[in-house]
């Protein structure tokens, strides 16, 4: 019996190897969970096209999008785990959605499996021109100064900015009320406008208004400063350790996919991310490559699943189902 049993592990191993040494043999697709033109689609083109010249077959981006990125997902975690289904999954969708909202159509830990990290998107904090502050120690005395009169924008509840600014409620005890805008160029102009007090923008759209006056920059939300503005300092090197409110995005696979497989796709990303063209295309996004191995990408996962967890919890937000 035991023969017998390690004879069909040997034939499914065998199986398996045999598979991942045919791979690719037809078209590969991403699904990309957001509208043609946005990050997830243009970042998911940039390394697709990459994909396909190595691999010799088609690398297909495929928009599902609607009902912020759960159409997408639900599709793809039903997708044959065969390798010629990948997703790219921003932080909102692998981590802050599941800590959100009680019901998903997924599970990102039962129906996915990690391949890599793509990119991290540096956030910046910004107020208006007029706020008489430049810093977070000047933000702090002028909240106390005006209890209950602070606010700050998201372009929409559970948002990563959303969960940002909670974070830095509960990090520095900012007295401010959440304004909820449906997009950020909404949001980004009542900054300008002065009818909110700030916003966690994204570096690369956010710079042009920094460098013309019309947004002063308070702090990056990450543990480095940016390249591109080396004198805008981080949140955490002004008295607050560790705060980091990165957003990013990663290639998923559907669970059970065949990790020989899966350690391919993440190689010959990790090969594509190092490309002068590929991360001439991430810089114009505001985005860094990150790259990695399907392990390394995992235990990050995990962290970022306790980090902005603990930050959802301390703030009590939840999203109605």
């Amino acid at each position: 019996m035991k023969l017998l049993a390690a004879l069909i592990l040997a034939s499914a191993f065998a199986g398996q190897n045999a598979l991942a040494q045919q791979w690719p043999s037809k078209p590969v697709r991403i699904i990309n969970c957001f509208a043609a033109g946005g990050p997830s689609d243009l970042l998911s083109r940039a390394v697709g096209d990459k994909l396909q010249a190595t691999w010799g077959h088609p690398v297909i981006v495929e928009a599902k999008p609607g009902a912020d990125g759960l159409i997408g997902m639900e599709f793809a975690a039903k997708a044959p785990a065969d390798g010629y289904t990948l997703v790219t999954v921003p932080v909102g969708n692998a981590v802050l959605l599941p800590n959100l909202k009680s019901k998903l159509p997924y599970d990102i830990a039962r129906d996915f499996v990690p391949v890599t990290m793509l990119a991290t998107v540096q956030n910046v904090l910004i107020v208006g021109s007029s706020v008489p502050a430049t810093n977070v120690k000047d933000l702090i005395a002028l909240s106390k100064a005006n209890p209950g009169k602070l606010s700050f924008a998201s372009p929409g509840l559970g948002s990563s900015p959303h969960i940002a600014g909670e974070m830095l409620k509960a990090t520095t005890g900012l007295d401010m009320i959440h304004v909820a805008y449906k997009g950020t160029g909404p949001a980004v102009n009542d900054v300008m406008g002065g009818q909110v007090t700030m916003f966690f923008s994204q570096m690369s759209s956010a710079l042009p208004n920094i460098k013309q006056g019309k947004l002063k920059a308070i702090g990056v939300a990450s543990l480095q400063r940016h390249p591109a503005a080396p004198d805008i300092p981080t949140i955490a090197e002004q008295g607050y350790p560790g705060f980091e409110a990165t957003a990013w995005y990663a290639f998923f696979a559907p669970a059970g996919t065949p990790p020989d497989i899966v350690q391919r796709i993440a190689a010959d990303t990790n090969k594509a991310l190092q490309l002068a063209d590929v991360r001439e295309k991430l810089s114009a996004l505001g985005a860094d490559p990150v790259g990695g191995t399907p392990e390394e990408f995992a235990r990050r996962l995990r962290a970022e699943n306790t980090r902005w967890g603990d930050a959802i919890r301390k703030s009590g937000v939840k999203i109605d189902n």
